[in-house]
């Protein structure tokens, strides 16, 4: 009679290891990594992945996400620099707040987005959650600032009353 942890060691290890592989060795399925939103727990800070302006519909993201938008006419301007930089320090308290942070550096061809919003060189658009534009800056933001002018917006304050359950 083998000893009860033998027993479920040899278990577990052909429950895990596929049929004629060594143990240790994946698939080809399971070497590709999940995606990084199926890594993170509850307790980890989000990933800062801005969304492409010319892949952003912002039409998807009423009542689901505040769009902030920032453009600039080359992904090398310092305003645009800044205001990423700005953005990706405060990531965590933005996503709180479920922002979604579009880019558009590229204006010609010009974007639906760009189109649609008509900037002139760096902006800095808050649109809200129904979609409306709540706010627009011509120069780059302190990451705080964006967050204030969020957290007095109608449907955020809300969204805080019932949090608390009020």
């Amino acid at each position: 009679m083998m000893p009860p942890r033998l027993t479920l060691g040899i278990a577990a290890y052909l429950a895990l290891a596929p049929l004629g592989m060594p143990f240790g060795m994946a698939t080809a399925q399971e070497a590709v990594p999940p995606e990084p939103a199926a890594v993170q727990s509850e307790h980890e800070d989000p990933v800062f992945a801005p969304v492409p302006g010319a892949e952003a519909d912002l039409a998807s993201f009423v009542w689901q996400k505040r769009p902030v938008v920032v453009f600039a006419d080359s992904p090398f301007d310092p305003a645009f620099r800044e205001q990423m930089r700005q953005i990706e320090a405060h990531w965590s308290e933005l996503a709180r707040r479920d922002v979604v942070v579009i880019t558009d550096t590229t204006p010609d061809p010009a974007s639906d987005l760009r189109r649609q919003l008509r900037p002139r060189g760096f902006s800095l658009v808050i649109i809200a959650k129904d979609g409306t534009v709540n706010l627009r800056k011509p120069a780059p933001w302190d990451a705080r600032e964006i967050v204030r002018s969020i957290d007095k917006m109608p449907i955020r304050r809300e969204e805080v009353r019932q949090e608390r359950g009020l």
